[in-house]
C-alpha cells in the first residue's frame, strides 16, 4: 500500500483518530479528531494527550498493561469531554501501532453524537417534507388573503372609528401571513448560487451599514478582520443575505434600551477541513464569525437552530436560520454555532477562490 493511499485512508475514517506516541504526546490526528478536539493538528503535535483529552474512567493502570503486552484496549460507554464542550458518551478502542514500540492508535466512537445525527436526519427530513406541502400551498392560501385584506379595506371606508381596529387587525395579520408565505416560498425557490471571486470584507461592510440603519441602530459594531484574507468562491448576493439575517438575528436578540455589541470577525485557518460524502476532504480554510453579547441561544432548540420551523423568537418563523444554512451548503461551505449567555457565535467557514479566478478578475 502506498503512502499516499495511506494517507486518504487517514483522512477518510469517520471517527476521531489520534496517533499516541511512547510518551502519550499526541503524534497525529485524523481531520474527524481535529472537528472533535476543536483545534488543528497542527498545534496539538507533541502535546500531552491527557492535556486534552478527558476520560472519565482509570485508564492509566490497563493502558500501562496494553503497551507491556502489546495488546489493544477497549473502554465502552464513558464520558470524553474535551474542555470545549459537555462530555459525550464514547467508546474508546486503543491498539498498538506495529514497529513502533510504545506507540498506540485510539479511535472515538462518539455514541450520543451517532444519536443525535439519526434524530437530526428524522427531523430534517420531516422538515423538508413540511417545506415541500408550504411550497404547494403558499401560492394558493396568498390569493385569498389578498381578497381579505382588500375587502377589510374597502370595509374600513364606511366603519366608526372603534370599528376600524378590527379591520385594521384583520389587515395587519393578513400581510403578516403572506410574509411567512414568501419566506417558504424564498426558501424552496432558492437560486442556485452564480459563483464568482468575491471579497468577504466588501460582503461584510454592506451588511453592517444595512444593519446600523435599520433594525441594528441600537448596536455597536467592532470590526476584526485579517486584511490579507483572499477571495471566497460565491455568489455576493446571496452571501450578503446570509451575513444580514445573522446580523438581524444578534440586533433582535439585543436589550432595546441598552443595546449591546456585534463583532464581525475574520480568519485564515489553514487546517480547517470537512469530509464530503465521497469521502475526500473538502478545505474551507476562509472563517467569518459573527459575535455578539446577547442573552444566547434556548438550551431547548441549540442544537436544531438550522432546522425549518424551529426559532426562539415569540413570532419567529424558524426560516431565517434554515435559509442561511442552506445558503452556505449552495457554497460548498459550513456554518456553526456556539452559544451560552453573554457570547453566542455563528462561525461561517468558506472555501478559498480558485486560483485561476482570481487571476482573471
Amino acid at each position: 500500500m502506498n503512502s499516499e493511499l495511506q494517507m486518504q485512508l487517514w483522512s477518510s475514517l469517520p471517527v476521531p483518530a489520534i496517533l499516541l506516541d511512547a510518551e502519550e504526546r499526541i503524534a497525529d490526528m485524523n481531520p474527524a479528531a481535529e472537528g472533535f478536539l476543536n483545534n488543528s493538528a497542527k498545534w496539538l503535535v507533541g502535546q500531552p494527550i491527557w492535556d486534552r483529552l478527558a476520560v472519565d474512567a482509570p485508564l492509566e493502570e490497563s493502558l500501562a498493561r496494553a503497551r507491556l503486552h502489546g495488546t489493544p484496549l477497549f473502554v465502552n460507554d464513558v464520558d470524553v469531554g474535551t474542555g470545549n464542550r459537555p462530555p459525550l458518551v464514547c467508546n474508546l478502542q486503543i491498539a498498538p501501532v506495529q514497529g513502533y514500540p510504545g506507540w498506540f492508535i485510539m479511535l472515538i466512537s462518539p455514541r450520543e453524537l451517532a444519536g443525535r445525527m439519526t434524530q437530526s436526519h428524522s427531523v430534517k427530513s420531516a422538515a423538508k417534507s413540511a417545506i415541500g406541502m408550504a411550497e404547494m400551498l403558499a401560492h394558493e392560501i396568498k390569493n385569498p388573503l389578498a381578497g381579505i385584506s382588500g375587502a377589510a379595506q374597502l370595509l374600513s371606508m364606511s366603519l366608526t372609528k372603534d370599528d376600524l381596529e378590527l379591520t385594521d387587525l384583520i389587515v395587519a395579520e393578513t400581510r403578516r401571513i403572506v410574509k411567512l408565505l414568501e419566506q417558504v416560498e424564498q426558501f424552496g425557490n432558492l437560486s442556485a448560487p452564480e459563483k464568482k471571486p468575491v471579497n468577504i470584507h466588501d460582503v461584510l461592510d454592506r451588511a453592517r451599514r444595512s444593519t446600523q440603519l435599520g433594525v441594528g441602530g441600537h448596536m455597536k459594531f467592532i470590526e476584526d478582520f485579517d486584511p490579507s484574507l483572499p477571495a471566497t468562491y460565491g455568489d455576493p448576493d446571496q452571501l450578503l443575505q446570509v451575513v444580514l439575517n445573522l446580523l438581524k438575528n444578534a440586533a433582535e436578540a439585543a436589550d432595546p434600551q441598552s443595546g449591546g455589541v456585534i463583532r464581525l470577525r475574520t480568519f485564515y485557518e489553514h487546517s480547517f477541513r470537512t469530509r464530503r460524502a465521497d469521502g475526500t476532504a473538502q478545505r474551507l480554510p476562509l472563517q467569518v464569525e459573527v459575535i455578539d453579547d446577547g442573552p444566547g441561544l434556548p438550551d431547548d432548540i441549540r442544537g436544531d437552530v438550522f432546522d425549518p420551523f424551529v426559532s426562539g423568537k415569540e413570532n419567529g418563523t424558524g426560516l431565517g436560520l434554515a435559509l442561511v444554512s442552506k445558503i452556505i451548503s449552495d457554497h460548498d461551505g459550513w456554518i456553526s454555532v456556539d452559544s451560552v449567555p453573554g457570547r453566542t457565535v455563528f462561525r461561517i467557514s468558506l472555501p478559498r477562490a480558485p486560483r485561476e479566478t482570481e487571476e482573471n478578475r
